[in-house]
């Protein structure tokens, strides 16, 4: 694909240097529809990337657009901050009808705000107000958000030093297979909090990922997932499941703990939430936890109302005959899955691992710097698809959950093409 030099003069000049995504993908993009983006020229753009996972449905998914183009065009509550809408109350109700009572979720829903990192703000302070406690546990190469609780749990060292304050009352342990096997599971975390000398606070809660997006796509087992439920019942710690970018579906289930059998004491879910793009996030805990006063936590875009009618529609089209996008998103998994065997299978010298759970998958090299030249080659070829790990050295696929098997099957021939050409 030949691409014209675009005009990015005014985001050189006037926008600051932290973006970050547009110098990896250097074209003005101007509409968008499934899994498809077009810039400006015209050149047509195979989507990998799916707005970080904010995108499960495609992009202006036809039955989310209706509702919410209908919705405006009534003149429906735009900003509502927590009061009492339309809108929020028909999400609240299809949320429990179709989500929360069929798999015996007896969640309380909080809108914390709109952004993720929001959502898991205050689930560390949720926790902190129960248990009367300061220390958090997380978990290694964990990537919790960019504000500075959030910061305090995750473990990428660039993203910590953005901070510019000590971050605090935040303990990392081991991921699953940090070790490779080499040393039982929770050997150190359980050591630590038995021993009285340890230094180690009493925490009030754990946060963990069940798949490690931006961490370099690691999946936890469902026993070590369930060996961490049990731990956390046994030392009085609750148990945090940071569901942001791998819940609504992304790895099979609506929720991505459901393969492992636990039900998490609160659940932070965003991205794909509202189905649409629409900035949207949930704090879920049990009704025991619900010890908040009236306003104790609050946000002046945390009744964003478009969002909950998009949201609306993307449960009632996807999740309410239960298990057949479950059932798809396996299939597509497995197809994805087929297409890295062939490619490792055809660079052995060169592709370390690949990994993943549903519809995000990763594929790391043994030379780190190969998984940029990768990405970049793949953009040339018309396709987005970014790279995850603490060095970006793991290609990362996360493409829309409603993507065709012809589409799957042509970015996984330009990700061996581009694999091939970066030798």
């Amino acid at each position: 694909m030949t691409i014209t030099q675009p005009d990015l003069s005014v985001f050189e000049t006037l926008e600051s240097e932290v973006r970050s995504y547009c110098r990896s993908w250097p074209a003005v993009f101007d509409r968008a529809q499934g899994s498809r983006m077009y810039d400006e020229d015209g050149h047509r753009y195979l989507d990998f990337f799916a707005g970080a996972g904010s995108l499960n449905y495609g992009h202006n998914n036809p039955v989310l657009k209706r509702a919410l183009v209908d919705y405006l065009m009534r003149d429906g509550v735009t900003h509502g901050l927590d009061m009492s809408t339309v809108a929020k109350r028909t999400f609240l109700q299809t949320f429990q009808d179709l989500v929360l009572r069929p798999r015996d979720l007896p969640y309380k829903v909080m809108f914390p705000g709109p952004t993720g990192t929001n959502a898991v703000e205050s689930a560390l302070k949720l926790a902190r107000k129960v248990k009367g406690r300061e220390a958090i546990v997380s978990f290694t190469n964990a990537f919790h958000g960019m504000s500075l609780g959030s910061l305090a749990v995750t473990g990428n060292a660039f993203k910590r030093a953005g901070a510019g304050v000590p971050l605090v009352h935040g303990t990392p342990m081991p991921f699953d297979n940090y070790f490779e096997g080499q040393v039982p599971d929770f050997l150190w975390f359980e050591r630590l909090l038995e021993d009285q000398g340890s230094g180690l606070n009493k925490p009030a809660a754990v946060i963990v990922e069940t798949v490690q997006g931006e961490g370099g796509i690691n999946v936890a087992r469902p026993e070590w997932l369930r060996a961490l439920k049990a731990l956390c019942e046994r030392q009085d710690m609750l148990l945090i499941v940071d569901d942001i970018q791998m819940g609504c579906g992304r790895t099979g289930a609506f929720f991505s703990f459901e393969e492992a059998g636990i039900v998490p004491d609160i659940v932070t879910v965003s991205k794909s939430i509202s189905g649409y793009g629409l900035p949207m996030s949930l704090c879920l805990f049990k009704p025991e936890l619900d010890v908040w006063e009236p306003g104790e936590h609050n946000g002046t875009f945390r009744g964003n109302n478009p969002a909950f009618v998009t949201a609306t529609a993307a449960l009632e089209t996807y999740w309410a005959d239960g298990s057949a996008m479950e059932k798809q998103t396996r299939a597509r998994g497995e197809q994805i899955e087929q297409g890295l065997i062939s490619i490792t299978e055809e660079n052995l010298a060169d592709v370390k691992e690949y990994r993943g759970r549903g519809l995000v998958w990763g594929l790391e090299f043994h030379e780190k710097a190969r998984a940029g030249r990768v990405a970049e080659r793949a953009f040339e070829l018309g396709l987005l698809i970014e790279t995850s790990g603490p060095e970006s050295e793991v290609v990362k696929l996360l493409p829309a959950l409603t993507i065709t098997p012809e589409e799957l099957d042509e970015g996984l021939s330009v990700i061996a093409r581009a694999v091939r050409e970066t030798v």
